[in-house]
């Protein structure tokens, strides 16, 4: 087997990426302190729009993740919407019964990863046309460095955006919003004032004055809702309270590394790179099952357990990634997003299924099974890592299996090659039937 083909992991396989947050690190930013110029481009609602384009549903509410039952029903819940559904009130993760109680005629469509992957490997060679370094931030996001292009007139920039619009939308029939800024925080910033479809410039101290200071601080990569409430103790709510402040609060909180990097961060003074050939790790891998209908069989729960740690893991492992402390949520047959979490470790660093089921599995079905004996069905399945780590260093009183090791490793080369599901454990067959929707929090 290619050893190359081993590498190619599938990491965006069954992920809707609601949010991506990435504070720009120091390894990620250039060392000069030369003036540059960041492009951003956002494709508007894309799993939607898609949909709305190969369907002739322009014009109409559409959901993505939700489906109807055959007596009407909706089930699922929401990954995104277009715009005419949000401006109804529909919201992602909004449950797909909520969001048909808003809008009774709104359009359900079932997410098809392949077909956007498709469509956004297309347009990334159209963006290559224009810019020789191009970073693909997820499947409807890019960045562009276009510091070719500075010290050039408004006119001309924002000509050239409506060119890669124009372009994008000959080829593809699509919309984006574009952002053009002097860093790279404030390019994505300026790329969500003008949705769906506009081009926002922010060139120079008036414009971030006038249009990026406004924000919230809790919008910028990296801080949050968590970290803004911290900040929000020392009068800091906006990026304009950011600059006038200074970095003294941020260092007050946060250390003096992490205060640089987020002020600068916050403030436009990163130094970013645009990131050609790295892939955006996230802090945390999750995954998130909510079944399409309730259901009192725990050899299916148990499958869909077995199910979530391979999809958690098997990104762990193409991120080259171990975690040893780990977090489990059994969702019940309420309407709302109840039910019971739990944390647990396994012995030490891993990303191997087997060590993960070892510890997880006994604690989630005592949770399953004494739901069940109380009539309490089982709506969805969810995992994610704690403490994740980018280690291969030897541990005084854990290390893996050679032989475990080496089986995952050919079972992710032969799924890599021939499809996700051409080497899977036997028990994920007995997993929940009907339709799915994966969500990834990263």
């Amino acid at each position: 087997m290619n050893p190359e083909e081993y590498q190619n992991y599938d990491l965006e396989q069954d992920v809707h990426r609601i949010t991506l947050y990435s504070t720009v690190a120091k390894e990620h930013q250039h060392v000069s302190s030369k003036p540059r110029l960041y492009l951003h481009l956002d494709m508007n609602c894309f799993y939607a729009q898609v949909e709305q384009r190969a369907y002739n549903l322009y014009g109409l509410p559409v959901a993505m993740g939700g489906w109807r039952k055959p007596n009407g029903t909706a089930r699922g819940i929401v990954a995104t919407a277009s715009y005419e559904a949000r401006a109804l009130g529909i919201k992602t993760a909004m449950s797909a019964f909520e969001a048909s109680q808003i809008c009774p005629y709104l359009v359900f469509m079932q997410i098809d990863y392949d077909k956007y992957k498709g469509i956004s490997r297309r347009l990334r060679e159209i963006l290559d046309t224009f810019s020789p370094d191009v970073e693909k931030y997820s499947m409807d996001e890019y960045f562009m460095d276009i510091t070719f292009l500075k010290g050039r007139s408004r006119n001309h920039l924002e000509s050239f955006a409506r060119s890669i619009k124009s372009a994008i939308y000959q080829n593809l029939g699509l919309v984006c919003s574009v952002g053009i800024a002097t860093s790279k925080t404030y390019s994505k910033l300026a790329s969500d004032l003008r949705k769906p479809n506009g081009v926002m410039l922010v060139l120079n101290p008036d414009d971030a004055a006038q249009y990026i200071y406004p924000l919230s601080v809790d919008e910028v990569w990296g801080i949050g809702r968590r970290r803004a409430e911290h900040l929000k103790k020392y009068g800091i709510h906006s990026i304009a309270d950011a600059v006038r402040e200074g970095k003294v609060p941020f260092q007050k909180l946060f250390g003096e590394m992490q205060a640089q990097l987020f002020w600068e961060t916050v403030t436009g003074r990163d130094r970013a790179r645009v990131l050609q050939n790295e892939q955006h790790i996230p802090d945390e891998v999750s995954y998130m099952h909510t079944f399409s209908d309730w259901t009192e069989n725990p050899v299916e729960v148990k499958g869909e357990i077995v199910k979530a740690v391979r999809k958690v893991c098997y990104r762990m492992r193409g991120y080259n990634r171990k975690a040893r402390r780990w977090g489990c949520h059994i969702r019940f047959q309420e309407a709302h997003w109840e039910g019971r979490s739990f944390a647990f470790n396994t012995a030490g660093y891993t990303n191997l299924d087997d060590y993960v089921l070892k510890e997880c599995l006994p604690q989630a079905m005592q949770i399953v099974n004494e739901a069940l004996r109380r009539g309490i069905k089982i709506r969805g399945i969810g995992l994610h890592t704690i403490e994740m780590v980018h280690t291969e260093q030897m541990e005084l009183f854990f290390r893996e299996r050679d032989e475990v090791r080496h089986l995952y490793r050919a079972a992710d080369c032969l799924n890599n090659c021939y499809g996700p599901d051409t080497v899977t454990k036997a028990a994920i067959h007995e997993s929940v039937k009907g339709k799915t929707h994966f969500v990834n929090r990263s």
